[in-house]
């Protein structure tokens, strides 16, 4: 997924989102980015085996351990771990819409495997960025 009326739907149209691999410190990325998102309206889903909370928000230490489903998942995590995030993602009882691979982070591979499956895959892209450009801005 590339096309910019595509990404603007999406982001327009989803309202939680689980970001793997988030951080906690006001210097990560992995925190700035949710910290927007959620100052945006959207609900935020922390998963990180490391915090406890995060954003004001519970967080947990994998995906299989969501309470409920989430619109799309966001993947602050190095292109080697998608593989295995990718099994987990397949194995949700309600799988999201769409998974969200951050700036840098690219997995052909597993990407294929989400479009596969039906989900809509963005790669190698900032969600915060193609938020201001295609949402906020708007």
């Amino acid at each position: 997924m590339s096309d910019d009326a595509e990404l603007g739907e999406l982001l327009r149209s989803i309202r939680s989102i689980a970001v793997v691999g988030i951080k906690s410190g006001d210097a990560d990325e992995a925190f700035r980015v949710p910290r927007y998102l959620q100052e945006h309206g959207y609900r935020i889903v922390p998963v990180s085996p490391k915090l406890e909370t995060v954003l004001g928000e519970q967080a947990y230490a994998a995906l299989a351990e969501l309470p409920r489903g989430v619109d799309l998942v966001n993947l602050f995590r190095a292109p080697a771990h998608l593989p295995g995030h990718v099994d987990e993602i397949l194995a949700l009882p309600r799988r999201p819409r769409a998974v969200w691979m951050q700036l840098g982070i690219a997995h052909p591979e597993s990407a294929a495997r989400l479009r596969d499956a039906g989900m809509a895959v963005v790669e190698d892209r900032c969600i915060m960025v193609e938020h201001v450009r295609l949402v906020a801005s708007a």
